[in-house]
């Protein structure tokens, strides 16, 4: 299976270079703005939306993410609704896209609903971030079954029998948690990452993206020798917040993107 996501990674590796994964709460500031937002985030380098459906009660998410689901939710975003901002980001983009979900939405959709229309919709892959890996045999048949990728986390935590899950269930690429806790900006990489890359890259050839923590050029840096890709999140969260009701915040998010995305480039490269 070959997806936007599979073929993005790969296309990155041959040019020496990391996959910027940026996340936004889809809805916000309101659902009508989110297309344009992916295409302030493609402008300036992002490889890789995670479109995160707003959900009550996001116990993974720290405060900023949190302020944005409700925001989302408030202004009237649902998983429908986000489907329909992927169809219109589809109109002007092949940007590979994956949903960020909590379980709850998707159990009250239907797992074969959502994967058909997800498809039809242009989503390239689905991480259910509560999803227990154990429990995850019939979702990942669904979501094959259509062609989608199967993202799933492996922790600081992760014991090695559900690493192993991790990597046989995981398509696209694994996301690597950083550390343990919420998401939300920090000051610097836990040293946690080492290990969790090592009993990875034993175990599959899938590329490997951290994130939780990540939001300055620096830490991607610090990363860029180790993994394949770094995720953001609330770093770009917080720009979206603060600018939302701006003319500025396309220009805001472009803004901080660039930077980001130049600490996943060979130093040469950068320096050309």
């Amino acid at each position: 299976m070959s997806t936007r996501i599979a073929r993005k990674f790969a296309e990155l590796k041959e040019r020496d270079e990391r996959a910027l994964v940026a996340y936004i709460t889809a809805g916000d500031p309101t659902p009508a703005r989110t297309p344009g937002l992916v295409l302030a985030l493609e402008r300036a380098g992002a490889d890789i939306i995670e479109l995160g459906v707003p959900f009550s009660d996001p116990t993974a998410d720290g405060p900023v993410i949190q302020r944005a689901a409700e925001r989302a939710l408030k202004a009237g975003t649902t998983v429908a609704g986000v489907l329909e901002m992927a169809r219109r980001i589809r109109q002007k983009s092949q940007i590979p896209l994956m949903l960020f979900t909590y379980l709850n939405p998707v159990l009250r959709y239907g797992f074969e609903r959502l994967s058909i229309e997800a498809k039809e919709a242009g989503i390239d892959g689905c991480l259910l971030t509560d999803l227990s890996v154990e429990e995850a045999g019939a979702y990942v048949r669904q979501m094959r079954e259509v062609g989608l990728d199967t993202v799933f986390l492996a922790a600081p935590t992760s014991t090695p029998a559900r690493l192993d899950l991790v990597a046989k269930y995981s398509t696209g690429f694994v996301y690597l948690v950083s550390r343990t806790g919420v998401t939300g900006v920090q000051e610097q990489v836990s040293a946690s990452v080492a290990p969790m890359v090592e009993g990875l890259r034993a175990r599959t050839s899938s590329p490997l993206a951290v994130g939780f923590g990540i939001s300055r050029r620096e830490h991607v840096e610090a990363l860029r020798p180790s993994v394949d890709g770094v995720i953001v999140g609330s770093a770009i969260v917080k720009v979206i917040e603060t600018y939302g009701q701006s003319p500025e915040l396309e220009e805001r998010v472009e803004e901080l993107v660039r930077d980001l995305k130049q600490g996943t480039r060979a130093p040469e490269a950068v320096n050309r």
